[in-house]
């Protein structure tokens, strides 16, 4: 199991069956719970519907000052619509008389930051939510809201121009840890290494095959094609051709000793509607040395080693 598991991302609990019983159940053993933000008042206090009973997160306890952008509005107003994580604080009488749980989103984040300081370590893989895409990363949940970088080049071996080209927003993908500033509190992620090795990838294909690809970028000597997130091969170039098209190739030889597949460009093909889903080779546990490159392989060793913060 990822190393989050007892601190998921938001969005991903299972349903809760709301009952007064099992909000005081919940209260009495500090259960972090879930449920969608309805709408955000004048005050921003946050109001959550919990089946028959009325649920608050109060500003102050809405987002923990220790997450990026929490003294801003807009941290509160973009909550609307999406679930939030919270602790039940406490199950009181409205001026109706009906019961309301006053709720906090910070309490479960604290909680959550505290564990994560003290247990995750770089190379812990966890599960995460796409939160943000910007154009030198993405922003990840990491854990009841806990906001993590992944930068551009920690994506994919595959280089790419944007994170869209391989993530949408809502997303759930793997990554692992790749060093953690315990000053600030913030996590720094990586994912290229959950993809696999060059050996990994280039195992599913084999020479003679036509295959689908996506040009990642066009150059005087040839065409880079992906044919993987952490596989590429060269074609001859074509001018026609530009970054995200997609392409159908023909392999004429892979080359482990140089880290080398050879293209050769059928023809230019439609958008492919549906992004393929993500091929993970590791899944959980503590990565400590992941290594790209074929064993033997004539070019520099590429590779990762995960160190202790400060190490």
């Amino acid at each position: 199991m990822p190393e989050n598991k007892l601190y998921l991302p938001e969005g991903l609990r299972p349903p809760t069956e709301w009952s007064l019983s099992a909000l005081q159940a919940a209260q009495a053993a500090g259960t972090i719970l879930e449920a969608p933000v309805q709408r955000c008042g004048v005050d921003r206090t946050l109001y959550l519907s919990l089946g028959p009973i009325a649920g608050r997160i109060p500003r102050q306890e809405a987002l923990s000052p220790w997450i990026s952008g929490a003294d801003r509005d807009i941290a509160l107003l973009s909550r609307v619509g999406k679930p939030a994580c919270f602790t039940v604080t406490d199950i009181r009488a409205d001026e109706k008389g009906a019961p309301v749980a006053l709720l906090s989103r910070r309490a479960a984040q604290e909680r959550a930051l505290d564990a994560f300081l003290k247990t995750l370590v770089p190379g812990a893989v966890v599960t995460a939510v796409v939160t943000h895409l910007v154009p030198f990363g993405a922003f990840l949940d990491i854990g009841c809201g806990i906001v993590a970088m992944l930068p551009l080049e920690r994506i994919s071996i595959s280089r790419i121009s944007s994170p869209r080209d391989r993530f949408q927003v809502g997303q759930k993908i793997l990554a692992a840890v790749a060093s953690i500033d315990y000053q600030t509190r913030r996590f720094t992620m990586t994912h290229r290494e959950l993809l696999g090795t060059w050996m990994e990838n280039a195992s599913y294909f084999q020479p003679g095959e036509t295959v689908r690809g996506t040009v990642r970028s066009v150059k005087e000597y040839g065409t880079f094609i992906e044919l993987a997130p952490n596989l590429s091969g060269l074609a001859d170039t074509r001018e026609t051709l530009q970054p995200g098209d997609g392409v159908s190739v023909y392999i004429k030889s892979i080359r482990p000793d140089r880290m080398k597949i050879k293209l050769q460009i059928i023809e230019k093909l439609s958008p492919d509607p549906v992004p393929p889903p993500i091929r993970y080779q590791i899944t959980d546990g503590v990565l400590d040395r992941w290594v790209y490159s074929p064993p033997g392989c004539e070019k520099p060793v590429v590779e990762t080693i995960f160190r202790e913060s400060g190490e």
